[in-house]
């Protein structure tokens, strides 16, 4: 039984230019990326976009991953995230519904027809991602919740809170990093089904 590389390992094969390694990490976190980008987009194929795009960001810049700000897990679904989000934005500015005016973010990253595989997963990881939350300070957790269900900026945020953009920047940094710390724990994303 061979055992499988880890992902710091795969990370410095890519870094050596192995397709290989960037094919085994791919076949370990293109579902959850997809899914996640699926559930911000509603929109299949922008959703296969995003996947791709944030494997090729990792192909063509593999030093933007930095191992001691947190594990490889959270940084592609952080990646990809942002990608979501900017292609949402984009669109909305192109594209503004009067049905869509005031509908809260959150309510807009819900894929309304699920798989019943991404049902599973997605509540597995809910639940676990909502337990590491409550392990943060009211003060971090706030900051991660502006920033993931209502898609504020760091700037946003410092003017909507009344607080020092630098505090922002902390709270964000020490928040994330917490919360990579603790799923890496209970390996959130190595054993979900």
């Amino acid at each position: 039984m061979s055992v499988s590389p880890s992902d710091q390992e795969l990370i410095e094969r890519i870094r050596a230019r192995d397709q290989d390694a960037l094919a085994l990490l791919y076949d370990r976190y293109a579902r959850p990326v997809y899914s996640l980008a699926l559930h911000i987009l509603h929109d299949r194929r922008a959703a296969e976009d995003v996947v791709q795009d944030a494997f090729l960001t990792l192909w063509q810049r593999p030093e933007t991953y930095i191992s001691e700000r947190g594990a490889f897990g959270p940084w592609i679904l952080r990646v990809a995230r942002n990608r979501a989000i900017d292609l949402l934005r984009r669109r909305s500015r192109e594209t503004f519904h009067d049905d869509d005016r005031g509908a809260p973010f959150e309510e807009r990253i819900v894929d309304p027809d699920p798989e019943p595989g991404d049902q599973i997963w997605t509540h597995t990881v809910a639940d676990r991602v909502r337990a590491a939350l409550e392990e943060l300070t009211p003060a971090q957790r706030e900051v991660i919740e502006l920033a993931y269900f209502r898609g504020m900026t760091q700037s946003q945020m410092s003017a909507h809170l009344d607080v020092p953009l630098g505090t922002i920047k902390t709270r964000v940094r020490t928040a994330l990093r917490r919360l990579a710390d603790i799923l890496e724990e209970v390996e959130v994303w190595t054993d979900v089904p």
